[in-house]
């Protein structure tokens, strides 16, 4: 009877343990709106028909600029500047990581990815860049990767057959983000037919210095008629200057301050 009595005591002690454990309430961490749109937007990228449809009309009307502007070559030989993150190659892991932990953008985290030479490509890009070489147009990687980057980088690109993949032809950042001076590097020896990015930073000097959201929309009202011409962007609704601007480019708000001015520049339905 007394061993009966133990065993019965035992269990009385287990069952109540786990009824208490059960009742303790469990620490969660909520994912703040901007991180939650990430994931979202990652999960587009990554899965949508949509995404993929978006960037092949681009590199496909890409290649139709291109056939019209190799019937008219200049004084100067043809070729063609693009960015890299977003546009010839696929971030997304990397952001989707950062933001399903509810973590911000980090320089080391940042350049351990880089350095792996993994990313996926841009749908379509690898085929457009290497159109435009066997037409003779040469393929300048300007891009606000860092020095430092400069191996993982080229590894990548060579990895998928990127024409022109070399230490020539990619010109990363110095000291600043604008890419005019990059773009006026390659123009003083080549003619500049078409410029492809996500970034609105990655097309025309008029971007820089214009963080506001109201003057970055007058800047592309006044060059609308550069978007499909010499001009081709492709979607990324993960992170870019439109993102910044929203922020003022104040680095240093927390995760709720960010959220609060989502709030207030959403548009809902009132009711």
């Amino acid at each position: 009877m007394h061993r009966i009595m133990k065993k019965i005591s035992a269990l009385l002690i287990s069952a109540l343990a786990l009824v208490t454990a059960c009742k303790i309430p469990q620490k969660t961490t909520s994912v703040s709106l901007a991180n939650g749109g990430k994931v979202w937007s990652s999960l587009w990228q990554q899965r949508s028909a949509e995404y993929k449809a978006l960037c092949f009309q681009a590199y496909n009307i890409a290649r139709l600029r291109l056939d019209e502007a190799v019937k008219q070559p200049g004084s100067k030989p043809l070729a063609l500047v693009t960015d890299i993150d977003e546009t010839a190659l696929d971030n997304s892991p990397y952001d989707a990581m950062r933001a399903a932990n509810n973590q911000e953008y980090d320089a080391a985290t940042w350049k351990a990815w880089t350095a792996k030479a993994e990313c996926d490509t841009v749908p379509g890009a690898p085929a457009f860049f290497k159109y435009a070489a066997s037409k003779g147009v040469s393929v300048f990687y300007i891009t606000n990767r860092d020095e430092d980057e400069r191996t993982g980088t080229l590894k990548n690109l060579q990895r998928y057959g990127f024409p022109n993949a070399d230490n020539e032809h990619l010109i990363l950042k110095t000291s600043s983000s604008s890419k005019e001076s990059r773009r006026q590097q390659v123009l003083s020896k080549y003619n500049i037919v078409l410029l492809c990015g996500d970034n609105l930073l990655d097309f025309d000097v008029l971007y820089d210095n214009h963080p506001a959201e109201q003057n970055r929309e007058q800047v592309t009202q006044r060059l609308m008629q550069q978007f499909g011409s010499r001009y081709i962007i492709i979607p990324n609704p993960s992170y870019g200057d439109w993102e910044g601007a929203l922020f003022n480019f104040n680095y240093k708000l927390t995760p709720a301050q960010k959220d609060s001015v989502i709030k207030a520049h959403l548009k809902t339905d009132r009711q």
